[in-house]
């Protein structure tokens, strides 16, 4: 009899055998989803790759983050498909494209969100709503962001914000409160605007729909204002000269100033830095003994936009100005008694608009956002099925976007200013997204970030409390990773005042 294959033999049969059955199946795979294009459009599928059966290239996305998008989209282009966590993806780059995308809302496409968020939020929000429910309850959240609102919201916000636990514990003590009171038509939260302009709109909200309209607000406003503040931190301590200019603007309103008097009560340079469960004031006592005791530096500050429970949220004692009784400040020390703030007055302020607009263009809390197709439409020369999801780039249209005259990837504020092209237009830059979902909150968001801004230019120098920068993290959102981004915090010294 003739002898069987060798062990070796055997295993090389085996190896072929099964390299052959996973190319079949690849091929298969490819071939699924070439026939799933709509054949009544003449128009190809876009390029890209399908990746392997059931786990398409998820795997590819979770290990290389970032660069997978836009190594492929080097590859093949602005529009290009993939398959992503089970299902078809067609990730889209590029102000023309994105443009028809968000106009496109409830026609062309629909919100796409995970069923968590939809779980966590509750079916009564603006974000899992569509059609003409979207559009009315969007015009009765409109009101919480309207100029009177965010008018009433400045003072509070001025004093700083704080992180409330055991919501939905007093958020419905809060609204039976309001729901019983004399006078229904006081506006002093965000919570009257929403009842008041339900009725207005001939709507009356359940309590669990008004629980979740306020949470859904506040768990969206949360982590990517904290992301914003957290790459405005960063990237003014990446360009002192920047700083200098906020300064030398906030001194042109007079809006910045210095004075030798300080209230009765904590001076206003006080910085304070909330961490867990416990306070951390930096004051400048504080500051005198870290400079007589070298040996011993001041704890470093953390800054992390995407862990609750390690968040860091810097707030500063406002006041109106230096209200009597008054105290003769330290020797050597000053405190900044800055006027009260109004939109009016943040208007005016033009450099300091660009620098948040430039800081929300470098690094947007948000890289992108999903869709669904609701019907087969044409894109940049590719057809884009019914029902595939369709993921746009806020990033990567910020870093390829051509109108930019200087280079993208550089931090530069002037490129916003009035008679610049970057300046005009609408989907290069979209940092809020657009269309019929927008973020609603813009405005509240802005000026939160400039108030934060001109707090700490006139307040505080910081620098870094680690030998280098943090990498950024852009998923889920943009956040420092590992241990965030460190810094010591000092109190401005009267030398300091008109100096970076």
């Amino acid at each position: 009899m003739p002898a069987g294959p060798s062990w070796p033999e055997a295993a090389a049969l085996v190896l072929l055998a099964l390299g052959l059955l996973i190319t079949l199946c690849r091929h298969l795979w490819a071939l699924r989803w070439s026939l799933s294009r709509d054949r009544a459009s003449a128009l190809p599928l876009p390029k890209g790759s399908m990746g392997w059966p059931f786990f398409g290239e998820t795997l590819h996305w979770l290990l290389q983050g970032s660069r997978f998008h836009s190594s492929r989209r080097e590859r093949y282009g602005n529009v290009f498909k993939t398959h992503l966590l089970g299902r078809p993806v067609v990730r889209v780059t590029g102000a023309e494209n994105i443009r028809k995308i968000l106009l496109g809302e409830h026609t062309l496409v629909s919100t796409q969100w995970p069923q968590s968020t939809q779980i966590i939020l509750g079916s009564h929000t603006l974000l899992s709503s569509t059609g003409d429910l979207h559009r009315q309850r969007r015009k009765i959240l409109a009101r919480v962001f309207s100029r009177a609102a965010l008018e009433s919201y400045l003072p509070r916000i001025q004093k700083g914000i704080k992180a409330r636990d055991m919501l939905h514990k007093f958020m419905e003590k809060a609204i039976q409160e309001k729901l019983q009171r004399n006078n229904p038509e006081d506006h002093s939260d965000a919570l009257d605007f929403i009842m008041n302009s339900a009725k207005e709109h001939g709507k009356e909200f359940t309590m669990q729909e008004l629980k979740e309209s306020a949470i859904e607000l506040i768990f969206a406003a949360f982590f990517t204002t904290a992301s914003a503040s957290t790459s405005l931190i960063l990237l003014l301590l990446k360009h002192p000269s920047v700083i200098e200019k906020i300064r030398q603007e906030l001194m042109s309103h007079e809006l910045y100033q210095q004075s030798e008097c300080c209230p009765a009560g904590p001076c206003l340079d006080t910085l304070t830095i909330q961490s867990r469960d416990r306070e951390k004031p930096l004051s400048h006592s504080m500051a005198n003994d870290i400079h007589k005791d070298q040996s011993q530096p001041p704890a470093p500050v953390e800054e992390d936009s995407l862990q609750p429970s390690a968040m860091l949220e810097p707030t500063v004692p406002r006041s109106t100005s230096c209200p009597s009784p008054q105290l003769p400040a330290p020797p050597g020390q000053s405190c900044h008694c800055t006027a009260d703030i109004s939109l009016e007055k943040l208007s005016r302020l033009h450099y300091l608009d660009c620098v948040i607009k430039e800081v929300l263009r470098v690094l947007p809390p948000v890289s992108g956002g999903y869709r669904t197709a609701l019907q087969t439409f044409e894109l940049d020369g590719y057809q884009i099925p019914k029902g595939w999801s369709v993921m746009y780039s806020i990033r990567d249209t910020h870093e390829t976007a051509a109108v930019y005259q200087s280079p993208p990837g550089s931090f530069d504020p002037e490129r916003f200013s009035a008679g610049r092209p970057e300046a005009a237009g609408r989907f290069h830059y979209i940092p809020f997204g657009g269309g019929a979902r927008s973020c609603i909150g813009k405005e509240l968001a802005q000026a939160i970030l400039k108030l934060l801004a001109i707090e700490l230019v006139s307040t505080a120098r910081w620098e870094l409390a680690t030998p280098g920068y943090p990498s950024m993290q852009t998923v889920p959102i943009v956040h420092p990773v590992d241990d965030g981004l460190q810094l010591y915090f000092h109190p401005l010294q009267p030398s300091r005042g008109h100096k970076a």
